[in-house]
């Protein structure tokens, strides 16, 4: 499924001439040698682009689309027009002679293999570049010499004709490219597992860029020991390699294109944790990525490319548009964002595995279906909120609040980051852990002034309401609200809100205070409330009686006390892990409710 919408992907975007034909691929190209038709170098063109990267412009490399590119893990595999200056002028900065002499030979000899015989002015001219070129040379080049110590650092180069263009373009050079290629073919026939035709099936797969901490590439598909070919699938001299999983070659070229240009497209590609999420319509109109982006990260954050420039107009509508989606409301049809709900609509995430790829999640909905899914969830993440806070938690704000930044990238905090994902996007329930890290966070950290940083956060208390009203909870439903539910009469909904009181008591008499009942007792109260609100009710008597302004929090403490049925247990002695995620709520709304308040007094 996975391969084969990449494949359906690949198909819209080659006819929209997004990516390359098969054969070819976009490589990032830094210089071009321009040549005489004779051969001769008469100077360097620099081919890099300026580009805006946050508040910094960078010169980054020209991309193009040049002949398909060998997989280099090791030993000398050329590239045909398109290399580094190892194989281009037998010349690098890397100090070996001897390899840089045999990488040269080999390109040469890669080139007159293919075009000898071909009958075009640039062909011709790249041959007699190869044949004349002398790489010890090179150093004292007058050609070279303005950019010579860039290019031997491992620029790609390509060849240009003076008055023709590139050599790579010319139609009599693609022919004969297409025709060497289709000479090297798999001789193995089978049937593809993606588009069910008998055809030349792929050895090796595609090598895959951009996935966060795996090496430079990587595979989604491989078989690299012949001991993990399957029986009856071991051919002689490696040909039977990719026969575990026969994907044809151009199903191999189109969904490793299609995937590659989905991660080389730093605006449409989230990283949570050390997952890589990337995401498509079966459509070439790109307002579904874009309001997917918005709608999953609607707080930037950079990633490890630095800051992402945003266009603010367009951001502005797109964030119009998904405040209309999560109030229910329908979406104007002349806005020039229209989409389509039912076209189809994936989201697939990637993380690295010892060499290879590893799917965390892949998930396929109509595009109407998966954004009311996003929707419901901010719907469910909804709770009172300071007027500065942001309007909507991303993602990675919720997986901040919930796991230490320590253990973000553990394998163990990656499967939550998965079901997070599939909660999210499908409407289910979320993963057990999702709630049981934010109260035990709530429980064991402390407020630091210093740091600005607190124990119970907008975004913990936003998890656990999220997270219970998923439970589908009748007991429980009635608190689970946006703000304070005063008129509630459940046990643990009252006591947190009691908590909240009493620390307020504490704090009118005791202004400034640096440490309150919340970092000592907190708690202890939110899981064995039975053993410390009796000592808090007699420490908030001498609270009261110091107090300016005692009597308003004597009179919450008796209103809340009264809610609460003496003769069945006022305070439990133990509560469950939904009843904690209550108490949690009930002093939070209580905390915002008296400082909301306060707020208004004062203004």
């Amino acid at each position: 499924m996975i391969l084969q919408s990449l494949y359906e992907y690949y198909e819209i975007l080659v006819k929209a001439g997004e990516v390359p034909h098969p054969g070819y691929v976009i490589a990032n190209v830094s210089y071009a040698l321009n040549l005489s038709p004779q051969g001769e170098l008469l100077n360097v063109i620099p081919l890099k682009q300026s580009v805006t990267r946050g508040k910094k412009t960078v010169e980054v490399p020209r991309p193009m689309e040049v002949p398909e590119q060998e997989n280099k893990t090791s030993g000398i595999k050329p590239n045909f027009l398109c290399e580094n200056s190892s194989y281009v002028l037998g010349v690098d900065a890397k100090g070996k002679p001897e390899r840089v002499k045999k990488c040269f030979s080999a390109f040469a000899e890669l080139h007159h293999r293919i075009l000898d015989g071909v009958d075009s002015i640039p062909a011709k001219a790249v041959l007699a570049f190869i044949d004349s070129w002398q790489p010890e040379k090179a150093q004292k080049c007058e050609a070279l010499k303005n950019f010579y110590n860039d290019i031997i650092a491992g620029a790609n180069i390509v060849f240009m004709i003076q008055g023709i263009g590139y050599a790579h373009q010319d139609k009599a050079i693609r022919t004969a490219w297409e025709n060497y290629r289709s000479k090297n073919s798999s001789k193995v026939y089978m049937q593809c597992l993606v588009t069910g035709k008998v055809e030349p099936i792929a050895r090796l797969h595609p090598r895959i860029k951009g996935i966060k901490n795996a090496q430079m590439v990587v595979s989604l598909v491989s078989f690299n020991e012949s001991a993990f070919e399957s029986y009856g699938h071991e051919l002689k001299d490696k040909t039977g390699q990719g026969l575990n999983a026969p994907v044809s070659e151009y199903a191999a070229f189109a969904y490793g294109t299609a995937l590659n240009y989905l991660l080389a497209d730093t605006e449409h590609r989230q990283v949570i944790g050390d997952t890589t999420v990337v995401y498509w319509a079966m459509s070439p109109k790109k307002i579904y990525r874009d309001l997917f982006s918005f709608a999953l990260n609607p707080v930037k954050k950079s990633d490890s490319d630095g800051e992402m420039a945003v266009d603010k107009a367009a951001e502005g509508e797109l964030e119009g548009i998904f405040k209309r989606i999560v109030q229910g409301k329908p979406i104007s049809e002349d806005t020039k964002y229209s989409f389509d709900s039912s076209t189809r609509f994936y989201v697939l995430g990637l993380a690295p595995n010892a060499g290879r790829l590893s799917v965390q999640f892949f998930l396929a909905n109509t595009f109407g279906n998966i954004l009311e899914n996003v929707a419901q969830h901010y719907r469910d993440l909804e709770i009172e909120k300071s007027p500065s806070d942001f309007e909507y938690l991303p993602v990675w704000k919720l997986l901040d609040e919930s796991v230490p930044s320590i253990s973000r990238e553990k394998p163990a905090y990656r499967l939550l980051t998965s079901e997070m994902m599939r909660s999210i996007l499908s409407g289910l329930p979320y993963p057990e852990l999702f709630l049981s890290n934010a109260i035990l966070r709530i429980r064991s950290e402390q407020d630091n002034a210093d740091k600005n940083t607190h124990k119970i956060t907008r975004g913990r208390a936003a998890i656990i309401k999220a997270c219970l009203i998923r439970k589908n909870d009748d007991r429980i439903k009635e608190v689970l609200t946006v703000s304070l539910r005063e008129e509630s009469n459940n046990r643990a909904y009252v006591l947190g809100r009691l908590f909240a009181v009493l620390e307020k008591a504490q704090q009118d008499a005791n202004p400034g205070i640096n440490s309150t009942i919340k970092d000592r007792y907190f708690a202890s109260a939110c899981t064995a409330p039975a053993t410390v609100f009796p000592i808090l009710l007699r420490l908030s008597k001498h609270h009261i009686a110091k107090s300016e302004y005692g009597t308003v929090n004597e009179r919450r403490i008796r209103d809340l006390l009264d809610k609460l049925d003496v003769e069945q247990e006022p305070f439990p002695a133990h509560l469950s892990l939904n009843e904690q995620g209550v108490f949690i709520l009930g002093y939070y709304h209580q905390q915002k409710a008296i400082y909301t308040k306060s707020d208004k007094e004062d203004k």
